[in-house]
C-alpha cells in the first residue's frame, strides 16, 4: 500500500521546510492542503512557498486558483484524491502539507455527506457579513455550535458561512456532523508535525507578519482592492489592511491586528491538533540528527503497516 505523509502544525511553525526536506528525501512531490494558498493573487499574505522553494520539490494546489473562483472543500477532496492517485502510480510516498485542518481531514478521512451550499442561506449570510461584519457571523456560530467555534478560524468567513449554512439545513451541530471519518482510503497516512513553546511560536508569527510587510504585502493588498468584497479576501492579512486603506485604522494598529489574529488562529490550530493521538512531533529548530531519526521512524511505520 502507498503512503501519504501529512505534515501538520500551526501557522508559522515551519511546515513548508519540513515538507520539502521530506519530499527531497523520498524523491517525491507535495500536495498542499493550505486553502488560502490556492489563490494565485495572495502569495505574500498567505506565506506561499517562494519560487526557490517551489523549485526544490514539485508542489500541487499552490496558486492554482483565482480569488474570483468558487472552490469548495468537497471539490478539493475530489481533486486531491485524484492527484494522489496519479502520484502513487509513480511514487511509493507522497507528502501533504498545510494548516487547514478540515482540508487535511477531507483527504485522510473523508467528510460526512454534507449538503451542498444553499443559495438562499448563502445570500442571507453574505448580507449579514456585509452589514454586520464578521463579528456577527462569529456570534451566530458560537450560539449554534461552541465546539466548532473553539477550533475554526473565526477570521475566515468562508468557514463560518459553510458551517452555519449546513446547520441551518440539517438542524445538527457542525462539529457532530464532521466528527466521524467517512471513507476508507487505499493508502496509509503517517502524520508528522512541529511543535514549539507557545511564546516562541507567537514570536515567530509576529516576525513573519513584519517580513510580509517588508516583502510587499501592502502592495499586494492594494492590487486586490477591486476584489475586496469577495469571501477569499475577508481574511487575516487582507481585511486589516483594507481597514487601514479606508482610513478606519492607522497602519501600526492594522499590523498589530494581523499579528493578533494570526496568533488566535494558531491557538485554534493547536486546540485541534491536541485532540489527535497519531501525530509524531519534531521540536522547532530540530537538528539534522532529529530529521534522520524522523526518517527512521517513518520507515518503521511504513514497514509496519
Amino acid at each position: 500500500m502507498k503512503n501519504l505523509i501529512s505534515v501538520v502544525g500551526p501557522t508559522g511553525i515551519g511546515k513548508t521546510r519540513l515538507a520539502i526536506d521530506l519530499a527531497k528525501h523520498f524523491s517525491t512531490e507535495i500536495v498542499s492542503c493550505d486553502s488560502r494558498q490556492f489563490f494565485k493573487e495572495m502569495k505574500i499574505g498567505t506565506a506561499s512557498p517562494s519560487e526557490e522553494e517551489l523549485k526544490e520539490a514539485p508542489h500541487h494546489f499552490i496558486g492554482n486558483l483565482s480569488v474570483t473562483d468558487y472552490y469548495s472543500i468537497g471539490q478539493y477532496e475530489l481533486d486531491a484524491l485524484e492527484k494522489l492517485e496519479e502520484l502513487f502510480k509513480q511514487y511509493e510516498v507522497a507528502i501533504m502539507v498545510g494548516g487547514s485542518m478540515m482540508y487535511e481531514k477531507a483527504v485522510i478521512e473523508g467528510l460526512n455527506d454534507l449538503p451542498e451550499a444553499h443559495i438562499g442561506n448563502q445570500k442571507k449570510l453574505e448580507e449579514i457579513l456585509n452589514s454586520g461584519g464578521i463579528e456577527k457571523l462569529q456570534e451566530i456560530l458560537k450560539k449554534l455550535d461552541t465546539e466548532y467555534y473553539d477550533v475554526v478560524d473565526i477570521q475566515n468567513p468562508r468557514r463560518l458561512l459553510r458551517a452555519i449554512d449546513v446547520m441551518w439545513q440539517t438542524g445538527k451541530k457542525y462539529s457532530e456532523l464532521i466528527s466521524d471519518s467517512q471513507a476508507s482510503r487505499n493508502f496509509n497516512v503517517i502524520r508528522v508535525g512541529i511543535e514549539a513553546p507557545r511564546e516562541e511560536l507567537y514570536a515567530r508569527i509576529n516576525k513573519r507578519v513584519e517580513l510580509m510587510m517588508e516583502n510587499g504585502l501592502m502592495e499586494e493588498v492594494k492590487g486586490l482592492t477591486e476584489y475586496r468584497d469577495l469571501i477569499a479576501l475577508k481574511t487575516v492579512g487582507y481585511a486589516e489592511l483594507f481597514k487601514y486603506l479606508d482610513g478606519e485604522w492607522d497602519l501600526g494598529f492594522a499590523i498589530e491586528e494581523i499579528k493578533k489574529n494570526s496568533r488566535r488562529y494558531a491557538k485554534r490550530q493547536l486546540t485541534w491538533y491536541r485532540k489527535a493521538d497519531d501525530i509524531h512531533y519534531l521540536q522547532l529548530g530540530y537538528s539534522d540528527q532529529d530529521f534522520q531519526d524522523l526518517i527512521q521512524w517513518i520507515d518503521k511505520e511504513i514497514k509496519s503497516k
